[in-house]
């Protein structure tokens, strides 16, 4: 586990939280079922456990990543790294996701996505889409979500 406390964030980290209805079972099988994490993220070859590597196919090159820690239904953080290609920046992102999933009192699951490492690289919406992410900004709504890719759709694939 890093030795960085998992509630502190960096500065250039983008973090997300949500309040689910779907319990933490079925949020966790959409963030580690390659089938279901492909269709609100990008295909992949996950497999949910410390110190295996997968990758996601992006758009331009593929991301190798690399389990951190996976405890099921509770955490997970693996390492985001992207590939030099041709349509690939200079500096290629190089950086941490974690995903924490907590139980609420109602049974759902309150998650939290933070990005370390991201900021730093390019403006957020910009490398958020161009990882694949469509992050799509609705704050003038009431109710609607930050990001279009929010847990709601990955649920929808569990």
């Amino acid at each position: 586990m890093n030795a960085k406390n998992q509630n502190e964030v960096a500065q250039d980290a983008l973090e997300f939280e949500y309040d689910l209805a779907e319990p933490p079972e079925k949020v966790w099988r959409a963030l580690t079922v390659p089938e279901l994490l492909a269709a609100w993220m990008m295909p992949n070859d996950i497999r949910p456990q410390a110190g295996s590597r997968f990758a996601f196919a992006g758009p331009e090159a593929p991301i190798e990543c690399e389990i951190l820690d996976a405890e099921p239904e509770r955490l997970l953080r693996y390492s985001w790294r992207e590939q030099p290609g041709d349509a690939t920046p200079q500096d290629p992102l190089d950086s941490t996701v974690t995903f924490t999933l907590a139980r609420t009192v109602s049974g759902g699951t309150h998650l939290r996505i933070v990005h370390d490492g991201f900021v730093r690289k390019a403006m957020p919406a910009v490398a958020m889409a161009g990882a694949g992410c469509r992050l799509s900004l609705g704050l003038g709504r009431a109710g609607m979500p930050l990001a279009a890719n929010t847990p709601r759709l990955l649920l929808r694939a569990a």
